[in-house]
């Protein structure tokens, strides 16, 4: 218990499982006037966000890629 009564909870450290890139998702970029650009991953993105050269940028959305199936057929 800390100094208040209160009992302390163990933060348990985030583990790695995958050294695999992640590639869930693409993101686009969106321009203020409504005008975007997609980009496969995250750092592309980001590049492009902190070096915009005077155009100004709205949001980033986060798009799900569709799957194949990997079902039957």
């Amino acid at each position: 218990m800390d100094s208040s009564g209160n009992s302390k909870q163990e933060v348990k450290p985030f583990k790695l499982h995958c050294e695999k890139p992640y590639d869930r998702h693409h993101y686009k970029v969106v321009y203020d006037d409504g005008t975007y650009k997609v980009y496969d991953n995250y750092e592309e993105a980001q590049v492009l966000w902190w070096n915009r050269n005077g155009n100004f940028l709205s949001h980033i959305e986060v798009l799900d890629i569709k799957q194949k199936s990997k079902g039957f057929k």
